[in-house]
């Protein structure tokens, strides 16, 4: 069967898709029987993390090395400092990254890795605590470790035997739990979160204020509460923002017209735009806080109906504006 877009040539066999079933079920079923052993070693390996007043070195030799990367990214990015070092440079001058107030969590899956095994002393000289994630309890790495975390597997997914398969996916689970079981214990929150990922879409949505993306000065559509509906046409006109504040002689916004409100009175055949704004305002507008999260408003735009919003300050004076088109050039949406 050729396909369309890139003309590859697929093999449709049964048999490939039953296999590609039974890798996946069989590291499932690894990771089941890993949850069954976690107990006290696990409540030590967490705490060792969560008392831990440096930085969390992650250490590891080839496909472990991958894991040992991911390991330590997910719990810088959940708050806890953490950085991946390569214990072949290790000894050959990044040992200088570690000091006495880290925690060094060294992966292997034999637990005999030359590489780790050999800068062992040398952690300890420095006076870093040693935390262990390995395939096998009795070996030199696990006896070597303050706290050991075995992640053992019957067998690996591979055929063979040799290629680290199951191993790796029971390490990298073991390092999720440990990360989000001290991200719970920290009571790190959804905005902690986004600040590491300022350039992320999560990041956007939770630090992003109002503030950040409202119009001001003379980009706000306003006029006084003494205008006429003309005048409130001109703004929606000349603003583009399909509606205007209307305020008092301090700034207070006391009333809102939009353009559905203009094509309503056209409709009821009221053409006289020459009267005061007061008698035809909407005179309860949607306010938000200039210091309120953006995200806050997208809520309450789907809620209400509305496609925009005035912003005040803490004196309730009119200080922005803002509209979905605001929100979608901020990425917020």
């Amino acid at each position: 069967m050729n396909t369309a877009k890139s003309g590859v040539h697929l093999v449709k066999s049964p048999d490939i898709v039953t296999r590609a079933r039974g890798i996946l079920l069989h590291e499932a079923d690894e990771i089941r029987q890993l949850a069954d052993r976690i107990g006290s070693e696990f409540e030590a390996a967490v705490s060792m993390i969560l008392t831990c007043r440096g930085r969390i070195v992650v250490t590891g030799m080839g496909k472990s090395g991958h894991i040992g990367g991911k390991i330590a990214a997910t719990l810088a990015s959940t708050g806890t400092p953490a950085f991946f070092m390569h214990p072949a440079e290790a000894s050959h001058g990044d040992l200088g990254m570690i000091t006495a107030e880290d925690v060094v969590i060294a992966l292997s899956n034999s637990g005999e890795s030359d590489e780790i095994i050999n800068i062992l002393p040398a952690i300890r000289r420095i006076g870093a605590r040693i935390l262990s994630i390995t395939g096998s309890e009795d070996s030199t790495l696990s006896r070597e470790s303050e706290v050991h975390l075995s992640a053992a597997v019957s067998h690996e997914a591979c055929p063979l035997g040799l290629a680290p398969t199951a191993s790796t996916t029971a390490a990298l689970a073991l390092g999720d739990a440990l990360a989000l079981c001290v991200l719970d214990l920290r009571e790190f929150t959804a905005e902690d979160f986004a600040r590491s990922h300022p350039g992320g879409s999560l990041g956007r949505r939770l630090l992003v204020r109002i503030k950040d993306v409202m119009r001001t000065g003379d980009a706000i559509p306003a006029i006084s509460e003494h205008g006429t509906v003309q005048e409130a046409i001109a703004q929606i006109s000349s603003k583009g923002m399909g509606f205007t504040a209307i305020v008092d002689s301090a700034q207070h916004p006391i009333g809102v017209f939009t353009d559905g409100d203009l094509r309503r009175l056209f409709m009821q055949g009221d053409t006289d735009t020459q009267q005061s704004i007061k008698t035809v305002m909407n005179t309860q507008p949607r306010l938000l806080g200039m210091q309120q999260m953006a995200v806050e408003a997208v809520n309450l735009m789907e809620q209400y109906k509305i496609n925009g919003f005035m912003a005040v300050n803490e004196q309730q004076q009119l200080v922005g504006a803002f509209n979905m088109h605001d929100l979608l050039k901020a990425k917020i949406v």
